[in-house]
This record gives structure tokens, C-alpha cells and sequence, in this order.
């Protein structure tokens, strides 16, 4: 029996500047559709969604309310008897070609009891078999636990993916827009959709230039992997300096508990935001900080406006003070500094020196 694509879609569109960030990722997931049709390794595709079809050859199943991620999945498989279930999250690897789809899913049809995902500890593609072992587990309430409830719960065998960028680059928030806007890689659907948006990628490239200059030295903040520091230290040229914090912050809950605490926070305290980033450009020639981590330092519950106005460098759209004036120091900044989330300084990252080395025909 072969796998069945499982794709949840929906859950961001609550303003404009959110419905950017969805609107890209009802895009990814129409080229994420046709490349899994190309490949021929799936028996169908099922979308779960809050909104509208995108493909008329697709079964579309209505997500429940209030949404809970794991109690719809298993609802879903049970439904339609899924024995080998292939889960996409929202905006996830809009990179991944259909041969490499392909690839795993006829990885899952010859496996047992097995689990494959993309990052066990906050994974968003996990492919897993027998689909029933979803009734052995406590249903998560979002995709992050899935595969780590699997191997502990369910005892599957856990098989991870390689830490590139087709398999770890997702869209979060704006800032992985831009990104996803000057990679080739991209599907048909995206590439027209992204071609559609007034996106300023100067800075970012400003930026991305200096990982192929050996006497550059680049900061990257935030809840960076060992992987990602591995991946600059061998295929860059400049030198990188790394303040890697608070990884799993979410799924430890120690977000949720008040915890989170980071030294770039505790220096923005004592000294403020301006010069806070005169610190940093004495650091190095470019920044890429990961704000999610500082903010919830400072306790800001943010909205979604303005955390994403904040990786868009708009500081005059943002309500809340404190990240008003950090994004427009940001932006003032003596040296490039990218703003965003997790995945600008994970997936996102890795598909920068991509870009980079494309770009420059040759290894940074």
C-alpha cells in the first residue's frame, strides 16, 4: 500500500500582513500537490484546511473548531484507514523537489513501524507507519511532539532526514519570504506568487554577500542548531560568531512558564536599542537574529502584526512600543541585520548559503 500525502493548511489569515505569510503558503501547498502527483508514489492527496480547494483531484476535509492538530489527524486517518500517513505542515519544504518527495514516501512503503520526519524534535513532515499507532499516543496539540510521541509512545523506529535545506527550510513568518524569493528552487505557484509582492530584498542580500567574503565575520542570534553551525563553519567563507539560545523553547513550555532568557536581552536592557546595535555591527559585518527569543525575553505578547511587521522592517505599522523602536534601530543599524523567527536562523540559513554559492558558481 502506498502513502497518502496528508497536508493541514490554514489557521494564519487574521490580517493583511498574515495573510501575505498564507497567502504563500496556499501556494507552496499547490506545488507541494503536484509535486507529490509527479513523482507517483502516492496513493492520494487529503487537504485539511479552514479555507477553500486548491485542487480539484484533491480530497479536502474541514479542519474542526477550535482547531487541535493532533485530534485532526487522527480523525482523519481513521477516517479513510490511512495505513501509511505523510504529513506536510503549513509552508513546509517549499523546496523539496518531487523526486526527494518521492523518495521518502517510497522509503515509508517498504519501512515498519517506523517514523520518518524532517526534525524529531519539531518536526513538520513525518511519515510514519502503520498509521494506527496514532491511537497509541496522546494527540499533540500542535505538529512540533508528533514524531518524539511516536518513538516513545508508539515505539516506532525514528529515521531523520538530511539537515539541508530542501528538508528544513519552512515559511514561518515574512522574513522567510524573502528568502524564499531569491531561491531558484522554488515551485511555479510560489515563484508567480511571490512576483505578485512589493518585497525589499536589499538588505537580506547585503547580508547574504558577506558569507562568501573570508574577511567577513557574521552574527547569527537565536535558537540556532548545531547543524546550521556546522553547515557555516564548512561552506562559507567569512567567519561566523554564534550565540545559539533557547532552542525548544516552545515545546519545553519554558515560553509558556516565563522563562526564556538570553544575554543580547539582558545587554538591550542595560544599554537600549541604539546602542545595542552599535554593539553588534563591532561584532561583526551582518547580523541575523532570531527576535522571537528576545521579545519573549522581555515578556511581549506580541501580535502576530507586529512581530511579522517587525521581520518585514516596518517599524511605523507596529503597535507595541518596545518592538517598534527595536525594529527601527534594526533598520538604522550601521551594518545589514535580518530580522525574524526560528526558521530564519535554521532552515532559512542553510538555504542563504545555497543562494550564496549559486550565485558565486562555487562553494562560499
Amino acid at each position: 500500500m502506498s502513502s497518502t500525502l496528508l497536508i493541514f493548511l490554514g489557521g494564519l489569515g487574521q490580517s493583511p500582513v498574515a495573510e501575505m505569510v498564507a497567502g504563500c503558503h496556499r501556494a507552496i501547498a499547490r506545488d507541494t500537490i503536484e509535486r507529490a502527483q509527479m513523482s507517483g508514489a502516492f496513493e492520494g492527496v487529503i487537504l485539511v484546511t479552514d479555507g477553500g480547494e486548491l485542487d480539484p483531484s484533491v480530497v479536502v476535509e474541514r479542519s474542526g473548531s477550535p482547531f487541535h492538530f493532533g485530534r485532526n489527524l487522527k480523525e482523519v486517518i481513521g477516517k479513510y484507514d490511512i495505513e501509511k500517513p505523510f504529513y506536510v505542515g503549513r509552508g513546509s519544504v517549499p523546496l523539496l523537489p518531487s523526486h526527494e518527495l518521492g523518495a521518502i514516501a517510497h522509503q515509508l512503503d517498504s519501512s515498519k513501524d517506523t517514523v520518518i520526519a524532517n526534525n524529531p524534535f519539531s518536526a513538520d513532515v513525518i511519515a510514519f507507519t502503520p498509521g494506527k499507532a496514532i491511537e497509541a499516543i496522546d494527540p499533540p496539540a500542535s505538529d512540533n511532539a508528533l514524531a518524539q510521541l511516536l518513538v516513545r509512545q508508539a515505539n516506532l523506529r525514528q529515521v531523520s532526514l538530511p539537515r539541508t535545506a530542501s528538508y528544513q527550510f519552512d515559511v514561518d513568518t515574512p522574513a522567510d519570504l524573502f528568502i524564499l524569493k531569491l531561491h531558484p528552487g522554488v515551485g511555479a505557484h510560489t515563484r508567480a506568487y511571490l512576483e505578485g509582492l512589493d518585497l525589499d530584498t536589499s538588505r537580506l542580500k547585503r547580508a547574504m554577500s558577506l558569507l562568501c567574503d573570508e574577511d567577513a565575520q557574521v552574527l547569527v542570534a537565536g535558537r540556532v542548531g548545531s547543524y546550521v553551525w556546522s553547515q557555516l563553519e564548512a561552506t562559507t567563507s567569512c567567519r561566523v560568531r554564534m550565540l545559539a539560545e533557547e532552542r525548544s523553547m516552545h515545546t519545553d513550555e519554558r515560553e509558556q512558564r516565563g522563562e526564556v532568557r538570553t544575554i543580547l536581552g539582558f545587554y538591550l536592557e542595560q544599554v537600549g536599542h541604539e546602542r545595542f546595535f552599535d554593539t553588534l555591527a563591532q561584532l561583526g559585518h551582518a547580523a541575523f537574529i532570531d527576535t522571537r527569543v528576545l521579545f519573549t525575553h522581555f515578556g511581549l505578547d506580541l501580535t502576530v502584526s507586529d512581530r511579522f511587521y517587525s521581520d518585514l522592517g516596518q517599524p511605523e505599522k507596529i503597535d507595541n512600543p518596545f518592538a517598534r523602536e527595536f525594529t527601527q534601530a534594526a533598520m538604522e543599524a550601521p551594518i545589514p541585520v535580518v530580522l525574524g523567527g526560528h526558521s530564519l536562523v535554521s532552515g532559512g540559513l542553510l538555504a542563504l548559503i545555497e543562494i550564496a554559492s549559486l550565485e558565486h558558481n562555487a562553494k562560499c
